[in-house]
């Protein structure tokens, strides 16, 4: 448990970094925005900081006491921006340098899961075209292929034959990272947020699309959340556990989402953790936040209290 904090005066002069240089740079900022805004509403003396890849230059420009990191992707999510933050010595929300790179990374997250005995789909990974025949060999039709260090969706393609598998690789190939393909899990979807250790209620996920890519994550109208989710409670827990372990298995702490599926057969499948997840008005961190009982400004408050811990 983190420190609870009553006064807004103890957190100090706050930095809300949002931006960054990758790809998920505009859902940054949406999130950032919203973030600083509610960190006002509560007296905070929160100052918003729009970045590039030049991460922590206006953090040497004036002084602050703490800082909101809510940087999507590479640069802000992968351990780059903890470390410089470790050395100039500014306590920050979040997991630290070692979980926040091995959760960026799906393939060695999958790799720590699958050393611990946790369940998350098989892969393989794609180096080259040819390893195409072999993905089709051992793991079949369909796969999804992704580039291993891009979240949001970004870069993953479903593949239901070896033309689409060779598509689907050159489009992941783009973006400067190892790519994979996974095994397809024929189920149901959900998210599990966990704030300071505890998790949060579980959200199913509901989209007319082929998977919950880019578009029905922050575009579309057709996407449906449920939460509660309509699983007995028992069977909640469990896949709440689960998420609990994922994250302390790579060390993810303050806050983080993990996404899992629950097949046919009522096995579950651990796919990611995200360790800035989004907190835009699509966004599910939030959702399940309120039903919890915490609005978005008691959530955002309860997140920048984990930098305690970092103190």
């Amino acid at each position: 448990m983190n420190k609870r904090v009553d006064d807004p005066k103890a957190f100090g002069r706050v930095a809300v970094l949002m931006g960054g240089p990758a790809a998920e740079r505009e859902i940054s900022l949406q999130s950032g925005r919203a973030v600083l805004q509610a960190l006002r509403s509560k007296g905070v003396d929160a100052t918003g900081l729009e970045v590039d890849a030049r991460l922590v230059q206006p953090l040497l420009e004036a002084r602050f006491d703490r800082v909101f990191n809510i940087i999507h992707g590479r640069g802000g999510e992968d351990g780059v921006l903890q470390g410089a933050l470790e050395a100039l010595g500014i306590p920050y929300t979040g997991s630290g340098v070692l979980a926040s790179a091995l959760a960026m990374d799906k393939l060695k997250t999958k790799l720590c899961w699958a050393g611990a005995g946790l369940p998350t789909p098989r892969w393989l990974p794609l180096r080259s075209p040819t390893d195409l025949a072999a993905c089709a060999e051992q793991l079949g039709f369909p796969v999804m292929v992704k580039p291993a260090k891009e979240g949001s969706s970004i870069g993953l393609s479903r593949a239901d034959d070896p033309a689409q598998l060779e598509t689907a690789w050159r489009r992941a190939s783009q973006y400067n990272c190892a790519v994979f393909a996974e095994a397809w899990v024929t189920g149901a979807e959900y998210t599990a947020g966990v704030l300071d250790g505890a998790p949060l209620p579980l959200i199913r996920l509901e989209t007319p699309h082929a998977f919950y890519d880019f578009d029905a994550k922050y575009r579309a109208e057709t996407t449906r959340y449920h939460c509660p989710c309509g699983l007995p409670a028992p069977a909640e827990a469990a896949l709440q556990e689960l998420a609990l372990r994922a994250c302390d298995t790579i060390g993810a702490s303050g806050w983080a989402r993990v996404d899992l599926l629950l097949d046919t057969d009522g096995a579950p499948w651990l796919i990611e953790v995200n360790t800035v997840p989004g907190m835009t008005d699509h966004s599910l961190m939030p959702l399940a936040a309120r039903v919890a009982g915490l609005s978005f400004d008691e959530l955002v408050w309860r997140i920048l209290e984990t930098s305690f811990a970092r103190g």
